[in-house]
């Protein structure tokens, strides 16, 4: 019975959702190809048709095979998808990979996609943010706010699982896809960001994920690489076969040492040292 009663608010959710967007007439979705936007970008297809695009944006923080998945759902949707060109790297201050790192790639990031907007005549940009981002350090949402970017998934009060849930209802090929977050986020604060850097994460997780892990982060601490996996996952490491191979490709991507996370794979695990800063300092 309570499942029901879960099923029906969540579809009455859905609702206020599919009411909510079409009030708006036209839409931009910031669109990374993840669970989340797919999800917001299906729904605002089905309810505005071709009064809504997907934005995507190139860049060293994205890797390719986001990109790839990106422009192969939208096209398989019959989605309008503009790609644009959004270089971090050439910010101003983000290579120091300050904390507030990310407010100064949304606000480019969504700058630029304005632009976009304004070019086909849309009144209103959108990004995929739900209630269960409330949670984290997120500087970047401040950045939306000053730009006046809606988050309906957030506004309407979904949550990651409700959006799995419904992406799978849909047939959506991301409902049980990894969460991601852009590729600077595996670095800790302060550590200096460069193309050299990205490169080798990109390389060390996707062939974490070839060797068939389903969550994973690399987080990357000078010449050591943190791994991060899903919880059941870390199982996968007491196989001495498996070890080895790992750390001798992380070796030859260009880490010195290999370490496994043993609480595994969680968001925002490199705000936990402002955590552990501001409780030091109480």
């Amino acid at each position: 019975m309570c499942y029901i009663i879960i099923l029906m608010e969540i579809q009455n959710t859905l609702k206020q959702l599919q009411c909510h967007i079409k009030k708006m007439g036209s839409l931009a979705v910031a669109y990374s190809g993840g669970v989340d936007s797919t999800f917001l970008l299906k729904i605002a297809h089905d309810v505005l048709k071709d009064q809504v695009i997907a934005v995507t944006a190139r860049s060293s923080t994205y890797p390719e095979r986001e990109l790839n998945d990106a422009a192969e759902f939208t096209h398989g949707a019959g989605i309008k998808h503009i790609i644009i060109q959004s270089e971090e790297l050439d910010i101003e201050g983000f290579t120091a990979n300050p904390p507030n790192r990310c407010y100064l790639c949304k606000y480019e990031l969504f700058s630029k996609i304005k632009e976009v907007a304004q070019k086909y005549n849309i009144k209103y940009i959108a990004e995929g943010s739900n209630i269960d981002d409330l949670g984290d350090y997120r500087p970047g949402m401040q950045a939306i706010k000053e730009l006046g970017i809606i988050s309906p998934l957030k506004d309407i009060g979904l949550g990651k699982d409700a959006i799995r849930k419904l992406s799978k209802q849909m047939g959506l090929p991301t409902w049980d896809k990894q969460s991601f977050a852009c590729l600077a986020s595996r670095f800790p604060y302060g550590e200096k960001i460069t193309q050299e850097k990205l490169a080798m994460v990109d390389r060390a997780e996707q062939f974490l994920l070839d060797l068939g892990f389903k969550q994973v982060r690399v987080r990357h601490h000078g010449d050591t690489a943190r791994i991060e996996v899903a919880g059941k996952e870390r199982l996968k490491f007491f196989d001495l076969e498996l070890m080895d191979n790992v750390y001798k490709q992380f070796q030859e991507i260009g880490f010195a040492y290999t370490s496994l996370d043993l609480k595994g794979y969680r968001t925002g695990s490199m705000n936990e040292v402002i955590d552990t800063k501001q409780n030091i300092l109480k």
